[in-house]
Order: C-alpha cells, then sequence, then structure tokens
C-alpha cells in the first residue's frame, strides 16, 4: 500500500459542528485543493467567499430523504475508498469517470448533546448520523491514501503539515488521524447503544461498551514506574471528572481516586459535611452546624493521617473553614463552589488543588461502577441504597435512644466508604475511629480501637473518644469477638446488616453488655 506523502487535491467536507470550518476551507482553497461539500457545510463556505462544489452536482442526485441521503453514493464511497497502488482500481475510477478524494473533513451530527438536552425520542433518533459514519469509516479504513480530520483542534495540525510537506500529509499523520477516527466512530456507536437500552436503567446488555476521551496524560500512576491517564466518560454526575480545577499543579492518578472517594462520602449528607480522605478511605467524617464545625470533628478523628489527604465538602467553601483547612497540608479540596474569600486563602497553598464541581451528585441515582480483571470487566450497580430510620430492627433487650439512632445512620453511611472489613465508631456526628481493609472484622474493631485511644491521649482527653460512641460494621458479625471488643471499648450502640449463622451469640453479647443493636438488613461490602 501507499507509504509515502501524498498531495491533497481534492477534499470533501460535511461538518455539523462549524468551528474552524470557514478558516481550514480558506486555507485549503488558497493551496488549490478543490472543496465538495454538502447542503449546510457548502453554504457556511460559500457565505464565507470560499469556492465549493456541491456534492449533489458530484453524485447527479439531489438529496431527498429530509437529508438521510446525500453522499451515501458510489461517487463519493469509491473516490474515499479506491487504492492509489491498484492499476485496477484507479482504472475503475477513471471508467466511471470518478475523482479521487483525498481528504475527509468530517464529524457527526451531536447526538450525545441531543440526549443530554432531553429531547424527545424522535428527535435523538433524526440525529444518528449515517452518511457521516459511513465517510469516515471509509476514509479511515483507507489511510494510505486518504486523510481524515473528524476533530477541528486538528486543522492546525494538518494546515501545518500541508505547508511542511509541499501540499503533502505524511503517512504518519494519516494513520494517527485514522484511528482516532474509529474511536469517534466506536464511542458514537456506543452512546446510541447506550441511550437505546435506557428503558430499563440497570440492564446488562450482551455486549457492554464502555468508551472515553483522553483528558489528562498524567505524570505517573499508583507508583512512579507505572504510566497512566485519565478517561473522560459522557457521564455528567458531578464529581472530579466534571470539575473546574482553579489553582494547583496537575491531579495525579492517586488524587482523581482519592478526590472522588471523599466527595461521594460527602454527598450522602444533608447537613455541612466534610470529609479526609487518605488511600481511598476516609480518615475523619463529620457533619455539623456548620462546614467549619464539621471540619474541625472531622479533624479530630486522626489528625497525623489527615496530613497531606483529600477533603471534600458538600456546601460552598467559606473564608473561616478555608482557613483552617489551610494551616495542614492537604493535596486536594473539593467542593461545589468556593466563595472570593475562600479562594484567596487557599491561593496561598501553591501546591494545593482546588476543584470546584457546581452541585453535588445525587447518592441514589442510578450508575454502574467498573472494576477490571484479567480479560475481563466487572460491571455493577452503584451502591445508592443507604438504611433509613424506619427500616431499622431492634433485636436487643435494650433499643438505642433518639440520639443513638442518628450517630448510628450516620456511622452507617460511612461505612458505605470504608474498604471492607469496615468498621466505624461515631459519636455526635464524627468519625472517632474507623478500622479499614483488613481481613478479620475483629481485627478491624481493635485498630479502630487502638488508633481512637492514641489520638484522645494526644488531644489530653481523660478518656478515649470511643468511650460513650456507637459503631457501625459494613457486614454482619461472623463472630461474638467483634463485638465483645467493641463493648471493652465503651459502646453503647451498634448497627449491622445481620444475617449471621451466629447472630444469637452475637445478640446475646450484646445484651450482656447492655448494648443497643440494630439490624439493617443491607450489606455495604467495598473493596
Amino acid at each position: 500500500m501507499t507509504a509515502n506523502p501524498l498531495p491533497i487535491r481534492r477534499a470533501l467536507i460535511s461538518v455539523s459542528d462549524k468551528s474552524g470550518i470557514v478558516e481550514f476551507g480558506r486555507a485549503l482553497a488558497a493551496r488549490g485543493v478543490t472543496i465538495i461539500s454538502t447542503g449546510g457545510s457548502a453554504q457556511t463556505l460559500v457565505a464565507a467567499g470560499v469556492p465549493v462544489t456541491e456534492v449533489a452536482e458530484v453524485t447527479g442526485v439531489a438529496e431527498f430523504l429530509d437529508g438521510r441521503v446525500k453522499t451515501l453514493h458510489p461517487a463519493i464511497h469509491a473516490g474515499l475508498l479506491a487504492r492509489r497502488d491498484r492499476p485496477d482500481h484507479v482504472a475503475a475510477l477513471a471508467e466511471r469517470r470518478i475523482a479521487p478524494i483525498d481528504l475527509l473533513v468530517c464529524n457527526l451530527y451531536p447526538f450525545a448533546q441531543t440526549v443530554a438536552s432531553g429531547a424527545e425520542p424522535e428527535d435523538c433518533v433524526e440525529n444518528i448520523d449515517i452518511g457521516g459514519v459511513a465517510m469516515i469509516r471509509a476514509a479511515a479504513k483507507n489511510h494510505h491514501a486518504v486523510t481524515v480530520v473528524t476533530d477541528s483542534a486538528d486543522y492546525d495540525r494538518v494546515l501545518a503539515e500541508l505547508a511542511a510537506g509541499d501540499g503533502a500529509v505524511g503517512v504518519e499523520m494519516r494513520r494517527e488521524l485514522a484511528r482516532k477516527a474509529f474511536a469517534l466512530t466506536a464511542a458514537y456507536d456506543a452512546a446510541i447503544a447506550e441511550w437505546m437500552d435506557g428503558d430499563e436503567p440497570m440492564s446488562f446488555p450482551e455486549t457492554f461498551v464502555v468508551t472515553g476521551r483522553l483528558a489528562d496524560r498524567l505524570r505517573y500512576g499508583e507508583n512512579p514506574h507505572q504510566s497512566a491517564a485519565f478517561y473522560r466518560t459522557d457521564d455528567t454526575r458531578p464529581g472530579v471528572a466534571t470539575a473546574r480545577q482553579l489553582q494547583g499543579k496537575e491531579l495525579s492518578y492517586n488524587n482523581y481516586g482519592d478526590a472522588d472517594a471523599a466527595f461521594e462520602l460527602v454527598a450522602e449528607f444533608a447537613s455541612p459535611a466534610v470529609a479526609i480522605v487518605k488511600h481511598a478511605n476516609p480518615c475523619g467524617a463529620a457533619i455539623g452546624t456548620t462546614l467549619h464545625d464539621a471540619w474541625d470533628k472531622a479533624l479530630a478523628c486522626d489528625r497525623v493521617s489527615a496530613f497531606g489527604g483529600i477533603v471534600a465538602l458538600n456546601r460552598r467553601l467559606d473564608g473561616p473553614t478555608a482557613e483552617a483547612i489551610a494551616r495542614l497540608l492537604i493535596e486536594v479540596v473539593i467542593v461545589p463552589e468556593a466563595d472570593e474569600a475562600a479562594r484567596t486563602i487557599l491561593a496561598r497553598r501553591t501546591g494545593l488543588r482546588l476543584l470546584v464541581t457546581g452541585e453535588m451528585p445525587d447518592p441514589a441515582a442510578a450508575g454502574h461502577s467498573f472494576r477490571t480483571v484479567a480479560g475481563g470487566i466487572l460491571v455493577q450497580e452503584r451502591d445508592g441504597v443507604s438504611a433509613g430510620r424506619d427500616g431499622l430492627r431492634t433485636v436487643t433487650r435494650r433499643a438505642p435512644s433518639e440520639s443513638e439512632i442518628a450517630d448510628l445512620l450516620f456511622a452507617d453511611t460511612v461505612a458505605k466508604h470504608v474498604k471492607s472489613n469496615a468498621i466505624i465508631f461515631a459519636r455526635g456526628g464524627a468519625t472517632v475511629g474507623i478500622g479499614a481493609g483488613q481481613m478479620s472484622r475483629v481485627d478491624s474493631v481493635r485498630i479502630a480501637v487502638a488508633k481512637a485511644a492514641e489520638v484522645g491521649k494526644s488531644a489530653g482527653l481523660a478518656q478515649s473518644p470511643t468511650i460513650g460512641s456507637v459503631l457501625a460494621s459494613d457486614a454482619f458479625f461472623p463472630f461474638a469477638d467483634g463485638l465483645e471488643a467493641a463493648a471493652e471499648a465503651g459502646v453503647t450502640s451498634v448497627i449491622q446488616p445481620g444475617g449471621s449463622v451466629r447472630d444469637k451469640e452475637v445478640i446475646a453479647a450484646a445484651d450482656a453488655a447492655g448494648i443497643a443493636m440494630v439490624f439493617t438488613g443491607i450489606r455495604h461490602f467495598r473493596h
């Protein structure tokens, strides 16, 4: 196949998004390139004084079916698909008086944008591009001879290549643009398939396609020896992917994951909430009467681990709270909004990244989560379920008090966002001890108790913060030992899913200690 730089003599322009097309068309015309074009694109170019031949003049057929048929014709597709290194192909074109097309400039009807606007199904269907996809694939397939441009961001690059190559585009650029074109059509078809599957919010189609657009090439992945990048999908859920970064250096691979974990946690609460995350687990979370109050309570859980952490807040960040945060080394702050005073204060911390999302995500909204395994992808429904007051079932002789119930529901919600096995000690709307990611549930209890005792001692408290607290477990206690360890730490009430074959033993241990315990029937494993 042809590999040498090929001169651009004839171009076909058919674009839905006309950004930059006039300037690009003028530059092509100035180089002596013959331009053929479709209806809307032709009108735009002609109005700007760019000489254009209408596609209908080339095909001999006026567009019809409300524009559904205009480029689906041998005069177009043969011009795109003919191999220039095959004498029989060249002869076939000559016999039919079809001129080769050397450059295709095409982008597609805005299907995803139409769907996102809430348009009626008929409008969405009409924005499924057919001719554009067919031409792009034809040109990309024949990239050894044809240059295909699908992104206005590439116009200047192509013009620079033409200038450097005496009117020709090299094989490396043709191949790069072809790869980009195939990625575009793949993502486009995936968006259509997802929309057509939308009648069932959490269905799992026979073929599950996930596409993303490169948003950021990262310095490295989880570790310096791993390369990494961040890709943005069409999901508009407010969060780290949709946020505007107002200051600070670029986000790292780990920053993205931790910021997402922190923001999803604070989104669970109606009250002002703060979460401090380190290595994908919260080291402190709290609700309060104000953001500043919530910050102080969250930080008190584990000041040592908070150093270099990620902070998420579910309210507009104000100056006093920003001032408090700025006293500590923090990697990222993610908020729905930040006032001018807060922005000015955090700007002093030049290394801190400030992300503003504009709004909070709905914790109960339907959605998927993904995880890769060797040779496959695990897909599941997002954990959007939380226990409510009405869903609690008291299983001990003593029922929890109203204040205990409030703390139990808070702790259970935090447990959704802690790696299993997860144990949360809480009091007064704040975590006071967190045990995460242990292979044994009793070990998670012991770690949380030990860390809380250490924090209390460092703060000069007369007793451990776990005394008088409540406890949440993300899954049932398989044995009574975890409950007994919690009782020794001073817990007064426990919330857990229940369902163990030894529930009776665990309940008996709670009754023996005078602890109130409720079952939710909802497990929150997070691996």
